[in-house]
């Protein structure tokens, strides 16, 4: 296959960004990250302003980028990094709103499965419905990782939706089918992992409750959820 780097999302060359990546869709918070958590990171990409870098977390080759917010901007940067990065793991650590009882702020989500309203998987013309779910093997690491580390989590279905600002809001429907919290992203991140044959875990760090009315702030969101990227980052 002819090289395809840089892309036209991805300045980076290829050999420059790690096989496993940690993506975040606030750039800032991927920024964050590699200042917080990596040794001697090196800033890779800057198109768009969706800042990605390469660094080493206790001694392991990682690299974090942003992914920007939806469906089609995840789907774009995640198969260009899958599919002409040699990227074999895709961590996302994002925020959602609970739609459950028990998570509250700053609670975790591991999405075992994702729900959406999107119509993403309409491109591989399959006869049927699939069903994105994250890779066993990282979600089973997360878990332990959590619980090791004292973290309130829970495991299940999250909900991907395509609008933020729904007119025709339908929460009570998917509360019903115990979904625990609503996101929007991990659908095509993990379609993107089975076609490619590689691997993706979508964690989720409770930012809002669609039941109780807590809620954050963006700097809040941006610099505080720091549980996830420890559970993320230990399971590398």
């Amino acid at each position: 296959m002819a090289d395809k780097t840089p892309t036209p999302h991805i300045g980076a060359k290829r050999g420059e960004i790690a096989s496993t990546v940690i993506m975040a869709g606030d750039p800032l918070r991927a920024k964050m990250m590699a200042e917080r958590y990596l040794e001697n990171p090196v800033l890779y990409n800057q198109v768009r302003g969706m800042l990605g870098y390469t660094g080493t977390y206790k001694g392991k080759r990682v690299s974090v980028q942003g992914h920007g917010m939806g469906i089609p901007s995840i789907g774009i940067y995640t198969y260009e990094l899958y599919n002409f990065y040699d990227v074999d793991t895709i961590i996302r650590v994002g925020s959602a709103g609970s739609i459950h009882p028990d998570l509250h702020v700053g609670d975790l989500v591991m999405a075992m499965g994702a729900c959406t309203n999107s119509t993403y998987g309409a491109q591989y013309h399959l006869p049927g419905t699939f069903a994105p779910i994250a890779d066993f093997d990282l979600l089973r690491a997360a878990v332990q990782k959590a619980e090791e580390l004292g973290y309130r989590y829970k495991v299940g279905n999250v909900y991907s939706t395509d609008t933020f600002y729904d007119d025709t809001p339908d929460t009570a429907l998917w509360q019903k089918m115990n979904v625990l919290a609503i996101e929007m992203e991990a659908p095509a991140l993990y379609m993107n992992a089975a076609r490619a044959g590689a691997r993706a875990l979508c964690l989720c760090t409770i930012s809002d409750s669609l039941i109780t009315g807590e809620e954050t702030t963006a700097e809040e969101r941006q610099n505080n959820f720091t549980q996830m990227m420890d559970v993320a980052l230990g399971i590398i």
